[in-house]
């Protein structure tokens, strides 16, 4: 018998329950005139059935969590292991029954936070100040999307349990145009294996999680001719550009305005109602301020001291102190500024929060609070959820990692990606498709302007712009930490789906 070429990266499971590389493995069974055992494709991990009851109705559903291994292509190679944990509707219909696919962002970012914060039937109890004592608390989610679809919560590759296979570089995924690709085969592997072609597909995603998610609904139309029910973004990240703070770009100044007014205002005890306040903000950036930024050096002196006022009214800043800034205060000026004489600074993913640096003098925050008050509940409360469910690794769940740095921003070379054109291609061509967005109105890492600068400037014409949906939270980035924003959410979603699927024609 001639010998046949083998991977010998690829591990498969032999009839005794062990592994070893695929090239020992054939030998002995073609030895033995046996065929070839088939490669690893998936690795479960844990695997569990619970109910949450949501308005009354009690849901079952079967959990798993379980590895699945991307493959080359054209070679065959396992490239690159995906940790998913995944909720179903036992006994639900394929075909009516919804799945939906949720990306955290980061880049870097596991899925846990909307796992286990938004989305799915077990979520994290938290205080009103967000930091709970320990002990904490894992509880059933009675807002949870699960409702309304299965869930699949995926962490990309080097986050969670997702590791490069043996012979891999993880380097290879650490790019936005990797990640797209690698998601979007994890999607059509997870359709496939689940027989779910036929279901409602949504895709969810978070912060850079949007930007991502932009991207895989392209690729996925172009690539693998799926057609998507809905997309939900979450704290938009869509167009980079409007949230990069550096010389010559004068946008980020003008869109999170609104949103520094916001953080002022709840700090400094400010008198009013904050809706109008924001109407008042928006209109002052859109009409006045962005013109005169766009005018820098011909600025008329009494027109700059004019708008220097207005932004120190706003802002909750000296007049002064806004003229040295070039009337240009970025987020990580104002973080530090604006309770400076306290001593304190406030939260970048919610400006509500406040932290205590060791430099009262300087220009850039130590941490942010607003999200150290989240890391402990969240990180205890994914491993005894994991744990619970059976799931025995040694290796660390990484909930947040810096190991895919450096990214490689491929497509944005020598400006600021923007997945604008990625999200305005896939909503011409695919005529049902619905969006839905969420901001929250303290989050300083993605105003909520922003955001609708992008929706704005989409170039869609009114029958597809009117699909769109924009709401808006009173608190930060992550707004379903914050309960009665969650129930907001939650009500908002139901409502989302059910046009989606075409219950509100």
């Amino acid at each position: 018998m001639s010998e046949k070429p083998v991977d010998p990266t690829v591990v498969v499971v032999l009839p005794g329950g062990g592994g070893e590389p695929l090239a020992k493995a054939l030998e002995a069974q073609l030895k033995a005139g046996a065929p070839p055992a088939p490669p690893v494709t998936h690795e479960l991990w844990g695997e569990g059935e619970g109910q949450v009851t949501v308005g009354g109705a009690v849901l079952p559903y079967k959990v798993k969590v379980e590895g699945l291994v991307l493959r080359h292509e054209d070679e065959g190679h396992a490239q690159v292991r995906v940790s998913v944990t995944t909720y179903l509707r036992p006994g639900a219909a394929p075909g009516a029954r919804p799945i939906t696919f949720c990306f955290n962002g980061g880049p870097g970012s596991s899925s846990v936070w909307l796992h286990l914060g938004a989305l799915g039937p077990r979520r994290v109890l938290l205080t009103p100040e967000l930091s709970p004592r320990p002990p904490f608390v894992l509880s059933d989610n009675a807002h949870t999307l699960f409702e309304e679809s299965d869930l699949v919560f995926v962490d990309p590759p080097s986050t969670g349990w997702s590791r490069a296979q043996a012979g891999q570089d993880a380097k290879t995924w650490h790019g936005v145009t990797a990640d797209v690709e690698a998601m979007s085969e994890l999607i059509r592997l997870v359709l496939t294996r689940e027989g779910r072609w036929a279901s409602p597909i949504f895709l969810a995603g978070e912060s850079y999680g949007t930007t991502r998610v932009a991207g895989i609904a392209l690729r996925l139309h172009e690539r693998f001719g799926v057609s998507l029910s809905g997309l939900v973004l979450i704290s938009c990240a869509i167009d980079i550009g409007t949230l990069e703070f550096h010389p010559g770009n004068d946008l980020p100044y003008v869109v999170i305005l609104p949103t520094l007014a916001a953080t002022s205002w709840y700090h400094l005890g400010r008198e009013g109602d904050l809706n109008e306040l924001l109407a008042e903000v928006e209109e002052f950036a859109l009409e006045d301020y962005g013109p005169a930024l766009m005018k820098g050096a011909r600025l008329p002196a009494d027109e700059r001291r004019v708008i220097a006022e207005r932004l120190s009214l706003f802002l909750g800043l000296s007049r002064e102190y806004i003229e040295r800034c070039d009337l240009r205060v970025s987020l990580e000026r104002f973080i530090k500024e604006l309770l400076r004489d306290r001593r304190r600074t406030v939260g970048r993913l919610d400006g509500r929060f406040v932290g205590a640096d060791r430099d009262g003098g300087g220009e850039i925050s130590e941490y942010d609070p607003s999200f150290s008050s989240i890391l402990g509940p969240f990180t205890a409360a994914l491993h005894q959820h994991m744990h619970s469910l059976g799931v025995r690794r040694d290796d660390e769940y990484r909930i947040i990692t810096e190991k895919v740095n450096p990214w490689r921003w491929d497509g944005a070379e020598n400006r600021a990606l923007n997945m604008s054109e990625a999200l305005r291609k896939v909503m011409v061509q695919q005529p049902h498709l619905q969006v839905f967005a969420a901001s929250g109105l303290f989050d300083l890492a993605t105003p909520y302007m922003a955001t609708d600068y992008t929706f704005d400037h989409l170039v869609l014409d009114g029958s597809v712009q009117s699909r769109i949906q924009h709401e808006r939270y009173p608190a930060g980035h992550m707004m379903y930490v914050h309960e009665p924003c969650l129930v907001q959410l939650k009500s908002h979603l139901s409502g989302f789906y059910a046009r989606c699927l075409g219950a509100e024609e």
